[in-house]
Parts: C-alpha cells; sequence; structure tokens
C-alpha cells in the first residue's frame, strides 16, 4: 500500500493555533498516547473527539479499531484533516474508520451524528469552552459511558475534586452525581503550540451504573446547586432563600451547611425532598 502523503510537512505549517477558539495544539505523542489509553473503550463502538486541531491525539485513538469522529469548528483545521491527515503504517483514512464534521460541539445535535446510539467523548478541549463541555456530556449522559481529556489543570482538579476541598463546586457536584471522576496527571506547557501559560490536567470520567436511578431530576439538582455555590461563604439557610423553603425543612441541620461541606449524595437528597413539595 502506497504511504500517504500529506500535504504539510508538518502538522503545524498550514494550520494556526488561535486565541479567539482558546487553541493550543498538542505536539507531544507520549502525552497523546496516555490521553488516548484513559479510555476503555468497551460498550460502545464510536468515540467523538472536540477540536482535533491537528491530529496528534486522533490518530492514536483510531489505533484501538473504533470509529472516530473530530468535530472542529476551525475551518483550516477541518481542511488540514480531511485532506492531509497523516496515519502512521501507511493506514488510510476512510469514512468507515474516520470523519470530520466543521461544526460547534456546544451548538451540534449529537443525535444528528450517533441517532440514540453510545459513544465516549476524548479530546485535548479548548479552555474557553471545557466547563460548557463538561455540562453538555452530563446533559447527554445516556449516551457517554466515559469521557476522557485534557483541560487546563484547575478546571480538572475542580471537577474531580472532593466535597470540603476548596475547589468543590458547581461542576464537582454535577458530574460526580452521575459519574466517577479521577484525576490522572498533569501536564506542562511545553508539550503545547503555542504553550499555554498554565499547566494542564487530564482526567476520566466513567458514568456510574445506577447513574439512571438518581431520585431526583437534573435541572432541579442543577438550580439547587448553582445557588448554593453561588454564595459558597454562605449557609444554605441563606443561599436557598429565594426559592421559598418551608420553615420545617430550612430547619434541617442541612441549611447550615456552606455549600463545600455538603457530600454529592446530600445535595441529591436535599433535592429529592425539595421535588417532593414542589
Amino acid at each position: 500500500m502506497a504511504k500517504y502523503k500529506p500535504k504539510y510537512k508538518s502538522q503545524d505549517k498550514g494550520v494556526t493555533a488561535k486565541k479567539h477558539l482558546g487553541q493550543h495544539f498538542l505536539k507531544d505523542d507520549t502525552v497523546a498516547i496516555r490521553i488516548a489509553d484513559c479510555l476503555s473503550y468497551k460498550g460502545y463502538d464510536q468515540v467523538l473527539e472536540i477540536g482535533p486541531g491537528t491530529g496528534v491525539l486522533t490518530k492514536h485513538v483510531i489505533r484501538k479499531d473504533i470509529k472516530v469522529t473530530a468535530l472542529e469548528l476551525d475551518s483550516e483545521s477541518v481542511i488540514y484533516l480531511k485532506h492531509s491527515f497523516p496515519i502512521e503504517h501507511a493506514k488510510i483514512v476512510n469514512e468507515n474508520t474516520f470523519q470530520v464534521i466543521e461544526a460547534d460541539f456546544l451548538k451540534k445535535d449529537l443525535k444528528e451524528i450517533y441517532g440514540d446510539g453510545s459513544f465516549a467523548i476524548i479530546g485535548n478541549f479548548p479552555y474557553n469552552i471545557s466547563t460548557q463541555i463538561v455540562f453538555k456530556t452530563i446533559e447527554n449522559r445516556d449516551q457517554i459511558p466515559e469521557f476522557g481529556g485534557m483541560f487546563q489543570k484547575e478546571v480538572a482538579k475542580r471537577i474531580c475534586a472532593p466535597h470540603g476541598s476548596k475547589t468543590y463546586g458547581i461542576l464537582s457536584v454535577l458530574a460526580q452525581a452521575y459519574y466517577h471522576a479521577d484525576y490522572l496527571f498533569t501536564v506542562g506547557p511545553d508539550v503545547f503550540n503555542p504553550p499555554p501559560k498554565v499547566d494542564s490536567g487530564v482526567l476520566l470520567l466513567t458514568r456510574k451504573a445506577d447513574y439512571d436511578a438518581l431520585p431526583c431530576s437534573y435541572s432541579k439538582l442543577r438550580q439547587v446547586v448553582k445557588l448554593a455555590f453561588q454564595q459558597r461563604r454562605k449557609t444554605l439557610r441563606n443561599s436557598l432563600k429565594t426559592m421559598n423553603l418551608p420553615d420545617q425543612m430550612r430547619e434541617k441541620e442541612i441549611f447550615n451547611l456552606r455549600p463545600e461541606q455538603i457530600s454529592v449524595e446530600m445535595f441529591v437528597g436535599l433535592v429529592q425532598e425539595i421535588e417532593q413539595i414542589d
């Protein structure tokens, strides 16, 4: 089989990182392999990569013999990936293995790609939309059993933080209500082009076996948690005032606590009670 020749001599040539898109292209294959290996590739047969850039991570995910859909907003990257994506061992990318879609993940209807099927998400996520990516993943949790990738270290730590931690917050509670969250490793700025000014962190979210048995709705859980952490120095008795909860409920011990003192399970139990009186 003839070698597949890239249009550009290097993966950086012809694709410029754009600040407004939060792009920092991964250039280190060792790190890319570690990210690709964080998924189990079990229980689904497709992977969605968000923001593939120049394909440094993509080529290692494709080696897992799984169909990869790359969702990319940057037209330069789309052109590069469609026409110039170099695959080692002379493996030619075809529509059965790899496809590139020019679209914004946050606006894209994922059912247009997957229907009701399951898929994992992976990526070196743009810093400027990383938290929104997690929220959309949670909203589509029925179809996403695994989620792995790179964030700004501070954000990755926040998602995985236990209650009682100063970094424990809205993302921590909502992600951990439905997923097991594991912080895997830290990555320095030198593995990116251009290098960011902060360290990055790689995490893995693995959906809980009983994720669909939560005794409260996601929408109400998000509302309560958001209200609580918007005034994180206050107790729930003060931060949830606008909900006009019954006085009898507000006398419970949990209302004497600040949000970082409240575990995911405690938040879920509280929201369950609130929904019963609504």
